[in-house]
């Protein structure tokens, strides 16, 4: 078990949730996870790097609602570091039309994240992956050792299963998204590197935790009627995460939009009101970064929306919220604080709303594990 002890101390809240909990305890669970996977490295690395050797390999990741959130996040940056193509696909979208993402003679690894393991959906898209794709390999991460997919015992798959305390009790995904996230990124691109890095992005999860927490609890407190992300490359997925976020914790009490810097302007931006929240997830990179300060200015300029929220690593463009010492950090390792601030602001929010935020949907029409799936076969 971790010692979090110091990570609930760390704020002074009258609220005790699990959610709370799981969101503070990332640093401590985000080092677990970096130990496990050195722990295990020989193994990893023996399944998966003879797949990396094949030119032709396709790779993808998989998942449903914020598992396949991972995928939109990590897939560019796996892409351009990798040097091939990655592909974020959602098991939704493959168990709905197989025949549109499955290609049967393409050499494949799928990459399954999975806080339970047990959605039908990321269950089905490894079955139909084993029945249409003449050579499939499956590497399945994993919170949960009692799950279906990491009881999947077969030749052709690996599972890496993550802290017993990243199997999330409450119902948003907060500790079980950032962890399974930095093990797709370790196993792709950290080898023999990555303790120290971890260290680092640990420290900057940390930080952004210790200066968000009062400034989220004072922007729930302004009640802001809709609330939009907008990022862009990597943080183009990581604001589909933190919209949900929000939706999933007030119940969807709160009307959410994501999208990119630049495309925001193409329609999207007609949402804003003067009750509406826009948060600017900043890249470090020097020319995606310019892209973002245009909007931020132009958003101010407006002076339309009701506050303008930026989170940066570099203090050039009047950040709210800045991550110390991260002005060199690459962005995919500023997915990982950059996600707690809206963690965070969605609990606040479920406070303020009078919502349990372990079960913020009372009717029960939207469960932890999805229900009242059907997987139909297919026909063809």
């Amino acid at each position: 078990m971790l010692d979090t002890n110091l990570a609930l101390d760390h704020s002074a809240t009258s609220d005790d949730s699990w959610t709370r909990r799981e969101i503070l305890q990332q640093p401590a669970t985000l080092r677990a996870t970096q130990a496990i996977l050195d722990a295990s490295h020989a193994e990893i690395d023996g399944f998966v790097g003879p797949l990396l050797a094949r030119p032709d390999l396709r790779i993808m990741l998989c998942g449903a609602g914020t598992s396949a959130f991972i995928g939109e996040c990590l897939a560019p940056w796996l892409s351009a570091t990798l040097g091939r193509p990655v592909e974020a696909v959602a098991t939704t979208d493959i168990v709905s039309a197989p025949h549109l993402y499955l290609a049967a003679d393409r050499p494949t690894l799928m990459v399954s994240f999975g806080r339970s393991g047990n959605s039908p959906e990321s269950v089905a898209a490894v079955e139909l992956a084993d029945a249409r794709v003449a050579s499939v390999h499956h590497l399945i991460i994993t919170c949960n050792a009692d799950g279906a997919l990491s009881r999947r015992v077969t030749g052709n798959n690996h599972v890496v299963l993550l802290p017993e305390e990243t199997h999330d009790r409450a119902f948003a995904m907060t500790s079980s998204f950032s962890a399974m996230m930095l093990s797709a990124l370790s196993i792709f691109t950290g080898r023999g590197t990555m303790p120290a890095h971890v260290e680092a992005i640990a420290s900057a999860v940390e930080a952004m935790l210790d200066r968000s927490d009062v400034e989220a609890a004072t922007l729930a407190g302004a009640d802001f009627e809709r609330v939009v992300y907008l990022g862009s490359g990597v943080f183009q997925g990581l604001a589909r995460e933190a919209a949900l976020k929000l939706l999933e914790l007030t119940d969807g009490a709160i009307p959410t939009a994501f999208d990119s810097s630049l495309g925001f302007r193409h329609g999207p931006k007609t949402i804003v009101t003067p009750r509406t929240l826009v948060v600017v997830f900043v890249s470090n990179d020097p020319l995606t970064r310019l892209y973002d300060l245009d909007i931020i200015e132009e958003l101010r300029a407006d002076g339309r929306c009701g506050a303008v929220v930026v989170i940066a690593a570099q203090d050039t463009s009047g950040a709210t919220l800045l991550v110390e010492n991260a002005a060199d950090l690459a962005d995919a390792d500023l997915l990982f604080p950059y996600i707690t601030f809206a963690q965070l602001y969605g609990l606040h929010c479920s406070l303020r709303l009078g919502r349990t935020p372990d079960q913020p949907n009372a009717s029960g029409t939207v469960n932890r594990v999805v229900q009242g799936v059907r997987i139909h076969t297919p026909t063809a």
